[in-house]
C-alpha cells in the first residue's frame, strides 16, 4: 500500500473540494469533447499523490480551466492579480484554488504560497511565459519558474502543451485567430522531469526556465514552438545534462 506523508494528506476541506472537482469532471470533460473536440493525452504521467509543478504554454484565457479539467487531480494555478480585482471573477478563481501573482515584478508572496502548496503535496500550475502569446508560438519565459524550481529542486516538473484554444471566443484581441470549422483543443501532458545541477554548478533561474520551455516545446506541434522551434531535436534530454525524466506514478 502506498505510504503518503502526513503533510501530503488532504485536509477535510480539500477532500470535499477534490470530491466536487472529480464529480464535476465527469460532466465537464464529455461536454468539452462535444463542444471543442477536447482531447487529453498523457494522463498516465499525472502522479497519484505528492507535489509537482505543472508548467504550460499559454494561448487563451480559458487555458487554466481546460488544463484543470484535463488533469485527474486539482491543479492550483498562479493567476494574474488583476483577476482578483473583479468580485465575481475573484470568487470563481478562488474556488478553483488559484492564487494571485504580480507579473510586473518578482512576487515573493506568490512564490511562498506556491512553495507552501508544494509542501502540502499539491499540483501547482504556472505559465512560464507570464501571459498569453500574441503569435500562438512560445515566447521567452520569465525567470520566476526557474527561481521556484531552484528553491525546490526535488519537486518534479510536469510539462504541458495546450493548443487549439487560440480560435476560441472571449480572448479579447490578444492572439485571437479566426475560427474555421469546428474547434479542436488538445492538452498533452508530458512525463515529469527533474532539473538537476550538473557538476555542482548552480544554474541560473533563466537557464532553468529555458530548460522547462524546451520540454514544453517538445510536446507542441511545430507551428506552436515559436522561439523554441530550432531547439527541439531527438537529442533532448541529452542536450540538457540537467534534465532527468522521472516516473509519473
Amino acid at each position: 500500500m502506498e505510504q503518503i506523508p502526513a503533510e501530503w494528506r488532504l485536509s477535510r476541506r480539500r477532500k470535499i473540494k477534490t470530491l466536487i472537482f472529480l464529480t464535476a469532471r465527469l460532466f465537464v470533460v464529455p461536454l468539452l469533447r462535444l463542444l471543442i473536440r477536447f482531447r487529453i493525452e498523457g494522463l498516465e504521467h499525472v502522479p497519484r499523490s505528492g507535489p509537482a509543478l505543472v508548467a504550460a504554454n499559454h494561448l487563451h484565457n480559458a487555458d487554466p480551466v481546460l488544463i484543470i479539467a484535463a488533469f485527474t487531480r486539482p491543479v492550483l494555478f498562479m493567476a494574474k492579480k488583476e483577476l482578483f480585482a473583479v468580485p465575481l471573477v475573484r470568487w470563481f478563481v478562488r474556488q478553483s484554488g488559484a492564487f494571485p501573482v504580480d507579473r510586473g515584478r518578482p512576487d515573493r508572496q506568490a512564490l511562498r504560497q506556491a512553495e507552501q502548496l508544494l509542501r502540502e503535496g499539491m499540483l501547482v500550475g504556472i505559465f512560464p511565459e507570464g501571459t498569453r502569446s500574441v503569435t500562438g508560438g512560445l515566447q521567452p519565459p520569465h525567470p520566476g519558474i526557474g527561481l521556484l524550481i531552484r528553491r525546490n529542486p526535488d519537486v518534479p516538473i510536469i510539462p504541458v502543451a495546450i493548443w487549439g484554444t487560440e480560435v476560441l471566443p472571449f480572448n479579447g484581441t490578444k492572439g485571437r485567430k479566426p475560427l474555421r470549422g469546428w474547434p479542436r483543443v488538445t492538452v498533452r501532458i508530458g512525463a515529469p522531469i527533474r532539473l538537476l545541477m550538473p557538476d555542482d554548478r548552480e544554474r541560473t533561474a533563466e537557464e532553468i526556465a529555458d530548460a522547462v520551455m524546451v520540454a514544453i516545446a517538445r510536446l507542441l506541434p511545430e507551428q506552436y514552438r515559436g522561439v523554441y522551434r530550432d531547439r527541439v531535436d531527438s537529442n533532448w534530454p541529452r542536450e540538457h545534462a540537467a534534465v532527468r525524466v522521472v516516473s509519473g506514478r
